[in-house]
């Protein structure tokens, strides 16, 4: 099961009651956070996230409404004790100057901050899957797939002579007495997968990465069509283009979210995206979704 929570919605400046855009998404204890602009901490704790479990600090890009609140999240960190490896993902143009900068602000830290550039990698059950966005910098989108494996088969396990007692664990993916989950489990059975885009413009190799998604978390900076010029200019969406390009992917949910400052009532925008997908929902502070694997015959 995944727990997606969506801690802010706001893009370029936060507002009362609407932080910037971030993102958690959590599975078997472990998560990882979309974005880190300033007022995150707040923002996580406002909404119950628990920032200590995280494994990993996914960067879209690195614009101050997307950073700014890292340093402070890693001395925080620091004072309550953290020890293990923290990795901070994020496009490789631009990577070594944040990095320096951050690090330079956080200060001396006890636990190993690792800085990657965005490539695929597994954080926690979580695998992270990096895909180009366009936006005006270098800039990229984030898959979170949490694999499923095959349904146990007591046939396939009854003639590689596997022992009645090692069958739970080699269901549960564990090698045990030269015995591997392969011998006993049939073909992946769907997992989940969360998409995460912004700041962008929409592309092809978005529309890709959100095929099937469960949930689809896409920039919507403006709610008027009117604005589709400055979308165009600054590398961003409007509510009416996340529509569309969620009902192209055949995306099973879409949560519009990283809202103009100048959005005051996000209803004009959503009814914009309803037009070509009637499930959107308008991404508020706080909106927290479970999802569990499709239940199967």
């Amino acid at each position: 099961m995944l727990t997606v929570t969506l801690p802010g919605t706001g893009g370029t400046q936060p507002l009362p009651g609407r932080a910037l855009a971030v993102m958690t998404v959590f599975a078997a204890g472990r998560g990882v956070l979309l974005d880190c602009g300033e007022g995150t901490q707040t923002a996580l704790r406002r909404w119950g996230v628990s920032a200590y479990r995280l494994d990993a600090v996914l960067l879209t890009h690195y614009h101050g409404d997307h950073i700014l609140g890292l340093p402070g999240l890693l001395q925080t960190l620091a004072s309550l004790g953290r020890t293990a490896p923290l990795t901070v993902a994020g496009p490789a143009p631009g990577q070594a100057q944040t990095a320096a900068a951050v690090m330079a602000l956080a200060g001396g830290l006890p636990f190993p901050v690792q800085w990657r550039p965005a490539a695929p990698f597994t954080a926690g059950v979580l695998r992270v899957e990096p895909f180009p966005l366009e936006h005006r910098v270098p800039c990229c989108g984030y898959a979170l797939a949490l694999p499923r494996a095959g349904r146990f088969d007591p046939q396939r396990a009854r003639a590689a002579g596997v022992p009645l007692a090692l069958w739970n664990r080699l269901q549960k993916g564990e090698a045990v007495d030269g015995f591997t989950p392969d011998q006993v489990l049939g073909p992946p059975r769907r997992g989940l997968r969360v998409v995460y885009a912004t700041d962008t413009r929409p592309c092809p190799a978005l529309e890709a990465a959100a095929r099937d998604a469960d949930l689809l978390c896409m920039d919507a900076t403006y709610a008027d069509d009117a604005d589709a010029p400055k979308a165009r200019l600054y590398g961003h969406s409007t509510c009416r283009e996340a529509g569309a390009l969620a009902a192209a992917a055949r995306a099973r949910r879409l949560w519009l979210t990283h809202y103009s400052a100048a959005v005051t009532d996000p209803a004009p925008g959503l009814t914009a995206a309803r037009a070509a997908y009637p499930a959107a929902v308008a991404g508020a502070d706080g909106l927290r979704l479970e999802l569990d694997f499709d239940q199967e015959d």
